[in-house]
Protein backbone atom coordinates (compact mmCIF):
# COMPACT_ATOMS: atom_id res chain seq x y z
CA UNK A 1 0.00 0.00 0.00
CA UNK A 2 1.39 3.39 -1.03
CA UNK A 3 2.09 6.21 1.39
CA UNK A 4 -0.52 8.95 1.07
CA UNK A 5 -1.43 12.39 2.38
CA UNK A 6 -4.87 13.96 2.74
CA UNK A 7 -5.77 16.50 0.04
CA UNK A 8 -8.61 19.01 -0.25
CA UNK A 9 -9.31 20.98 -3.41
CA UNK A 10 -11.94 23.67 -2.92
CA UNK A 11 -13.26 26.66 -4.80
CA UNK A 12 -15.38 29.55 -3.62
CA UNK A 13 -18.48 27.61 -4.66
CA UNK A 14 -17.79 24.03 -3.58
CA UNK A 15 -15.43 21.28 -2.50
CA UNK A 16 -14.16 19.53 -5.64
CA UNK A 17 -12.01 16.79 -4.12
CA UNK A 18 -11.24 15.43 -0.67
CA UNK A 19 -9.29 12.25 -0.08
CA UNK A 20 -5.95 10.50 0.21
CA UNK A 21 -3.44 11.08 -2.58
CA UNK A 22 -0.05 9.70 -3.52
CA UNK A 23 0.91 12.72 -5.65
CA UNK A 24 -0.39 16.16 -6.63
CA UNK A 25 1.06 18.14 -9.56
CA UNK A 26 0.13 21.81 -10.07
CA UNK A 27 1.43 24.92 -11.84
CA UNK A 28 2.90 27.22 -9.20
CA UNK A 29 3.96 30.78 -9.86
CA UNK A 30 7.61 29.67 -10.18
CA UNK A 31 7.01 26.46 -12.13
CA UNK A 32 5.33 23.09 -11.85
CA UNK A 33 5.23 21.49 -8.42
CA UNK A 34 5.10 17.80 -7.61
CA UNK A 35 3.89 17.17 -4.07
CA UNK A 36 4.23 13.78 -2.35
CA UNK A 37 3.77 12.73 1.28
CA UNK A 38 6.56 14.19 3.43
CA UNK A 39 6.97 17.31 1.27
CA UNK A 40 8.30 20.38 3.09
CA UNK A 41 5.66 22.92 4.20
CA UNK A 42 4.88 25.34 1.40
CA UNK A 43 2.49 28.15 0.46
CA UNK A 44 2.50 29.33 -3.16
CA UNK A 45 0.19 31.04 -5.64
CA UNK A 46 -1.15 28.86 -8.45
CA UNK A 47 -1.36 29.76 -12.12
CA UNK A 48 -4.39 28.81 -14.21
CA UNK A 49 -4.07 25.24 -15.40
CA UNK A 50 -4.49 21.58 -14.57
CA UNK A 51 -4.00 20.06 -11.14
CA UNK A 52 -3.24 16.34 -11.46
CA UNK A 53 -4.11 14.17 -8.49
CA UNK A 54 -2.96 10.55 -8.20
CA UNK A 55 -5.27 8.91 -5.66
CA UNK A 56 -4.45 6.14 -3.22
CA UNK A 57 -5.56 3.43 -5.67
CA UNK A 58 -3.42 4.87 -8.49
CA UNK A 59 -6.40 6.43 -10.28
CA UNK A 60 -5.81 9.95 -11.64
CA UNK A 61 -8.08 12.98 -11.51
CA UNK A 62 -7.40 16.16 -13.46
CA UNK A 63 -8.97 19.38 -12.21
CA UNK A 64 -8.76 22.81 -13.84
CA UNK A 65 -8.07 25.74 -11.50
CA UNK A 66 -8.20 29.34 -12.65
CA UNK A 67 -5.69 30.40 -10.00
CA UNK A 68 -5.53 30.37 -6.24
CA UNK A 69 -3.14 29.00 -3.62
CA UNK A 70 -1.50 25.69 -2.76
CA UNK A 71 -0.68 25.00 0.88
CA UNK A 72 1.35 21.98 1.97
CA UNK A 73 1.44 20.98 5.63
CA UNK A 74 2.97 17.79 7.10
CA UNK A 75 -0.27 15.77 6.85
CA UNK A 76 -2.43 17.80 4.48
CA UNK A 77 -2.39 19.42 1.03
CA UNK A 78 -4.92 22.18 0.39
CA UNK A 79 -5.71 23.84 -2.94
CA UNK A 80 -7.79 26.99 -2.56
CA UNK A 81 -8.90 27.87 -6.07
CA UNK A 82 -10.75 30.85 -7.48
CA UNK A 83 -12.57 28.42 -9.78
CA UNK A 84 -12.13 24.65 -9.88
CA UNK A 85 -13.75 22.35 -12.45
CA UNK A 86 -13.15 18.67 -13.13
CA UNK A 87 -11.50 18.27 -16.54
CA UNK A 88 -14.32 16.11 -17.91
CA UNK A 89 -16.79 18.95 -17.16
CA UNK A 90 -14.89 21.60 -19.16
CA UNK A 91 -16.53 22.91 -22.33
CA UNK A 92 -13.96 22.83 -25.15
CA UNK A 93 -16.09 24.90 -27.54
CA UNK A 94 -16.50 27.65 -24.94
CA UNK A 95 -12.75 27.63 -24.22
CA UNK A 96 -11.93 27.90 -27.93
CA UNK A 97 -14.39 30.78 -28.30
CA UNK A 98 -12.92 32.57 -25.27
CA UNK A 99 -9.41 32.16 -26.69
CA UNK A 100 -10.51 33.51 -30.07
CA UNK A 101 -12.26 36.50 -28.46
CA UNK A 102 -9.23 37.36 -26.29
CA UNK A 103 -6.89 37.12 -29.28
CA UNK A 104 -9.17 39.45 -31.29
CA UNK A 105 -9.15 41.98 -28.44
CA UNK A 106 -5.37 41.87 -28.22
CA UNK A 107 -5.02 42.34 -32.00
CA UNK A 108 -7.15 45.49 -32.01
CA UNK A 109 -5.30 48.78 -32.06
CA UNK A 110 -8.02 50.48 -30.02
CA UNK A 111 -6.87 52.38 -26.92
CA UNK A 112 -10.13 51.47 -25.12
CA UNK A 113 -8.98 47.85 -24.74
CA UNK A 114 -7.90 46.67 -21.29
CA UNK A 115 -4.86 44.69 -22.44
CA UNK A 116 -4.09 43.19 -19.03
CA UNK A 117 -7.63 41.81 -18.76
CA UNK A 118 -7.53 40.46 -22.32
CA UNK A 119 -4.16 38.83 -21.61
CA UNK A 120 -5.54 37.21 -18.45
CA UNK A 121 -8.58 35.94 -20.37
CA UNK A 122 -6.31 34.49 -23.05
CA UNK A 123 -4.12 32.78 -20.44
CA UNK A 124 -7.15 31.22 -18.74
CA UNK A 125 -8.63 30.00 -22.04
CA UNK A 126 -5.31 28.43 -23.05
CA UNK A 127 -5.03 26.81 -19.60
CA UNK A 128 -8.53 25.33 -19.98
CA UNK A 129 -7.57 23.90 -23.38
CA UNK A 130 -4.32 22.50 -21.94
CA UNK A 131 -6.32 20.82 -19.16
CA UNK A 132 -8.71 19.28 -21.70
CA UNK A 133 -5.76 18.04 -23.75
CA UNK A 134 -4.08 16.52 -20.69
CA UNK A 135 -7.34 14.83 -19.67
CA UNK A 136 -7.76 13.28 -23.13
CA UNK A 137 -4.20 11.98 -23.23
CA UNK A 138 -4.34 10.15 -19.89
Amino acid sequence: MAITVHCDIVSAEQEIFSGSVETLVAAGSFGDLGIKPGHAPLLTPLLPGPVRVVKQNGEEDIIFVSGGFLEVQPHRITVLADTAIRAHDLDEAAALEAKKHAEELLNQQNSDIDFSRATAQLAEAVARLRTISQFRSK
